[in-house]
């Protein structure tokens, strides 16, 4: 029999529904805003923590990878435990560990501090999609995802202005300390407003060991990639890192269709063609997309020049461009459906991709950066509300945080991997160079990272063309 969700508090009073989506908006955007606004002060951070160039990534991976791992149980725990205590909770966790990095003294005390703000983030994410599917329907369901993808897509590039705002006239550490205030207002909003909803049903177990194992082996892959710049791709140390984490995956794959009593990944979810084709793209295009941020800011700092600041101001336009991609995306989807979207979007991405990979040490921002990451933002904003759609469309209510948690882990999963694996590959072909360190090689390795990219968004297009016609259309209905 399925599980149903019925109120456990009952509602006094009708909460306002823009209330309701400002309370989960908030939180997906402090979320994703922590990865984004790392980028910018990487280089700051580098030199007070002693970082080298290749370990800078982890003060990113650490967040992003236990964020992809506990994803699932995160959203199963929305499901069981309900949403607001879960909502409350992630918060509490996130909002500590921010206090925790912007304390932090070595490299590894931020990795650490920066794990742990992964798993608040990971708890507090899936909820804020549970609140959504659970308190919007029919027409206004589009309407309110579209408001939370274009916050979830903006806060990459909003995250890069206000990280370089606060890292050229404060310091790196405001980066962390500005989770605080909004964090409290966000909680204090849910205390007092959101109404409990969960599985009465439900057995409240979770499968913690899935978690684990996800987390480890992806943690063992992305290590092993990420070596691979050092030892080289058939080194023992890189193939052993590699091979446990692919070891791990398998463990997990068995542990969760044989073992696990209560798995945080049902198989049966992805009955749903929608679903598991949705999120396979998601995989793709997040990857493609979060690499983006991380080269760019690189470049505009490295090769342009620019500041702090500076470097956050050239996101500016790109924050722009992926709300009014959500928002267009989420008033015609009602009509065509996610699959002419998602089709529209990769190939927009496909061409943007292309066009930035022709950067040179002589480009410049207004005339050979601005219109293709433009192009970019805006296809990010045409896919994000369509694939969270199509994702979630056929999936009972019941299992709501559970989908929500399955597309945020393709979506961090694509990134952590992407990065790995186009950094290592630039850092490749700029060691083919006579001069490794020069501006030329550098180039030469973005060059070619966003050629990858251009290739994986054609993948994600034709996995796109798999989703069933009319979902979106149904969905709306």
């Amino acid at each position: 029999m399925t599980e149903t969700q019925t109120p456990v508090v009952t509602p006094t009073r009708h909460t306002p529904d823009w209330l309701i989506l400002t309370i989960a908006c908030v939180a997906q955007f402090m979320v994703v805003l922590d990865v984004s606004i790392v980028n910018v002060a990487l280089p700051s951070m580098q030199r007070d923590l002693h970082f080298s160039l290749s370990s800078a990534q982890w003060v990113v991976n650490a967040y992003v990878l236990t964020f992809a791992g506990f994803l699932l149980l995160g959203g199963r725990a929305a499901d069981l435990f309900g949403r607001r205590r879960v909502y409350l909770f992630g918060m509490a966790v996130f909002v500590l560990a921010s206090v925790g990095a912007g304390f932090a003294v070595t490299g590894g005390q931020m990795v650490a501090v920066r794990a742990l703000q992964g798993i608040g983030g990971a708890v507090l994410s899936p909820a804020t999609l549970t609140i959504i599917v659970t308190t919007f329907h029919g027409p206004r369901l589009p309407k309110a995802i579209g408001a939370w993808s274009a916050v979830a897509g903006a806060g990459g590039a909003v995250g890069a202005l206000l990280g370089g705002l606060l890292t050229g006239y404060a310091s790196w550490r405001w980066i962390f300390f500005i989770n605080v205030p909004f964090g409290l207002a966000a909680g204090a909003g849910a205390l007092m407003y959101l109404h409990e909803l969960r599985n009465q049903d439900g057995t409240k177990k979770l499968d913690v060991t899935g978690a684990v194992l996800v987390t480890g082996s992806l943690a063992a892959l992305i290590y092993g990639v990420v070596q691979t710049t050092s030892s080289g791709w058939t080194s023992s140390t890189s193939l052993t890192w590699m091979l446990g984490g692919l070891i791990g995956l398998a463990m997990f794959l068995f542990w969760e269709s044989r073992a696990a009593s209560h798995p945080i990944m049902p198989f049966r979810i992805f009955h749903s063609r929608a679903l598991a084709t949705a999120n396979l793209a998601m995989l793709l295009v997040g990857g493609a997309f979060f690499a983006m941020w991380y080269f760019l800011t690189f470049y505009y700092q490295y090769i342009l020049r620019y500041d702090a600041v500076r470097t956050g101001f050239a996101f500016l336009p790109m924050a722009i461009a992926i709300i009014v991609g959500a928002q267009i995306s989420s008033r015609i989807l009602p009509r065509v459906g996610v699959r002419p979207l998602i089709a529209a979007g990769t190939l927009l991405a496909t061409g943007g991709f292309y066009w930035i990979s022709k950067i040179e040490l002589t480009s410049s921002y207004w005339g050979n950066i601005l219109v293709p990451s433009v192009t970019c933002a805006f296809a990010m904003g045409i896919l994000f509300p369509s694939l969270a759609t199509a994702a979630t469309s056929g999936v009972e209510r019941a299992d709501a945080g559970l989908a929500s948690g399955v597309l945020n882990t393709a979506r961090q999963v694509g990134g952590s991997l992407a990065l790995a694996i186009l950094g290592t590959v630039a850092i490749d072909r700029t060691n083919t160079f006579t001069d490794p360190h020069s501006a030329l090689a550098l180039v030469a390795g973005y060059q070619r990272a966003f050629e990858i990219s251009a290739l994986v968004t054609v993948v994600a297009f034709a996995v796109g063309q798999a989703v069933p016609r009319g979902v979106g259309r149904r969905a709306a209905a």
